[in-house]
């Protein structure tokens, strides 16, 4: 006798496919360094030079949202569950990544698009390594504080809980990535004060109003 299939929630359906392109596209977009603005001044005054971020971190941070909303809709296991599964595409587009640049490019293939891209992909082991741990870490550490808080405050708070937990995991992630993929090649400093930065503050303000946006849009699409 066959067995029926298992059904799985709209809402995981739906957002699991957009966490696996947001992990894929992190790492490519985090191969541009893009000022702070007004709160890049906060660097000299500390010695440091202007405080700079690396664009990933808003695919990382909507990779967050996505984690602590599906935590709130179908739990802590189906969340950690999510964050595990998501190593398949990080891994597999690393070592796409690694192929693709290894094959010549066509002889006809403008010169200036060639460098470019193999800039652009050309990432080392160490900054490879350092995303893996990053992401595994910080997104682990986000479902597990962001469950934590729910157990003890139920349903109610959740900016709250939203904002402590993407903040401290986020702060994690900026040590882990910067330190494994970067220190001893340059000045990490700047960097690092940059992200962690950036990451408190939008951690902070953005992403509470995005979980409640997801997590709305989860209950919708479950209904």
């Amino acid at each position: 006798m066959a067995c029926s299939p298992v059904p799985i929630a709209r809402s995981l359906f739906v957002f699991s496919i957009f966490y696996g392109g947001m992990v894929c596209i992190a790492g490519v977009l985090g191969n541009k360094q893009i000022p702070l603005g007004p709160l890049s001044a906060i660097g000299p005054a500390f010695g440091l030079g202007p405080l700079a971020v690396e664009a990933g971190i808003f695919a990382f941070l909507l990779l967050v949202a996505m984690s602590s909303a599906v935590a709130e809709l179908h739990g802590r296991a189906v969340a950690n569950r999510l964050v595990q599964v998501g190593f398949l595409p990080l891994i597999a587009s690393i070592l796409l990544s690694i192929v693709v640049l290894s094959v010549p490019a066509a002889s006809d293939m403008d010169p200036a698009r060639r460098d470019a891209f193999a800039l652009m992909m050309g990432g080392t082991p160490r900054i490879w390594l350092g995303g893996i741990i990053a992401y595994g870490i910080s997104q682990t550490l986000n479902v597990t504080l962001f469950a934590a808080l729910k157990g003890r405050e139920g349903n109610r708070l959740l900016w709250l809980r939203s904002a402590a937990a993407s903040t401290l995991s986020q702060i994690a992630d900026t040590l882990l990535f910067v330190s494994i993929a970067f220190y001893g090649v340059f000045p990490i400093g700047e960097l690092l004060l940059g992200q962690m930065l950036a990451k408190v503050t939008l951690s902070a303000i953005l992403v509470p109003p995005v979980i409640y946006a997801l997590v709305a849009l989860g209950r919708r699409l479950d209904r």
